[in-house]
C-alpha cells in the first residue's frame, strides 16, 4: 500500500512538468511544421512564376511579411469569433463580431493591395497575376493531399 501511494506521489509531483514540457513540445512541433510548409509553399510559388533567383531573394521576404500581417489579422478575428460564441452573447455583440469577420476581408484587400504595389518592383505583371492562380491551385494540393491522407486513416 505504502509502494502505491509513493508511485502515486511521484507521479502527482511531476506530472504536471510533463504537460508543460508537452505543450513546449507541441508548439515546436507546430512551428517547425509551418517553417516547412511556408518552404514548400515558396518552392510552388517558384516554380509556378518561373522566378529567377533574384526575384526570389527580392519576393519572399515581402511575400512572407504579408502572409504573416494577413495570419495576425485573421488570428485576431477567429480570437473574437471564439470569444462570442464560447458565451450567452447579446445581439449587440453578435453585431461587433459579424461586422469584424465582414471587415476582415476588406483588410485582408488592403494588406493584399499595398503589397501588390511593392510586388510590382520585383515581378513583372504576369507573374502577379499568376500569384493568385498560384496561391489558390497551392491550396488545392494540399487540401488534396489532406484528404487523401483522412480516407487512408
Amino acid at each position: 500500500m505504502k509502494r502505491i501511494l509513493i508511485v502515486i506521489l511521484i507521479i502527482a509531483t511531476f506530472a504536471p512538468f510533463m504537460c508543460v514540457e508537452a505543450k513546449k513540445n507541441r508548439k515546436a512541433d507546430k512551428k517547425e511544421w509551418f517553417a516547412k510548409m511556408r518552404q514548400h509553399k515558396h518552392d510552388f510559388i517558384e516554380d509556378e512564376l518561373d522566378l529567377t533567383d533574384e526575384q526570389e531573394d527580392k519576393f519572399f521576404p515581402m511575400y512572407d511579411a504579408m502572409e504573416d500581417e494577413l495570419h495576425k489579422l485573421n488570428r485576431e478575428t477567429r480570437k473574437l469569433e471564439k470569444q462570442v460564441a464560447d458565451k450567452n452573447a447579446t445581439d449587440v455583440e453578435y453585431d461587433a463580431a459579424s461586422k469584424a469577420i465582414i471587415e476582415l476581408k476588406k483588410k485582408e484587400a488592403d494588406i493584399e493591395l499595398k503589397y501588390f504595389d511593392k510586388f510590382k518592383t520585383v515581378l513583372s505583371s504576369k507573374q502577379i497575376f499568376e500569384l493568385k492562380r498560384a496561391e489558390k491551385k497551392f491550396t488545392r494540393k494540399i487540401m488534396n493531399a489532406h484528404n487523401k491522407k483522412r480516407k487512408k486513416d
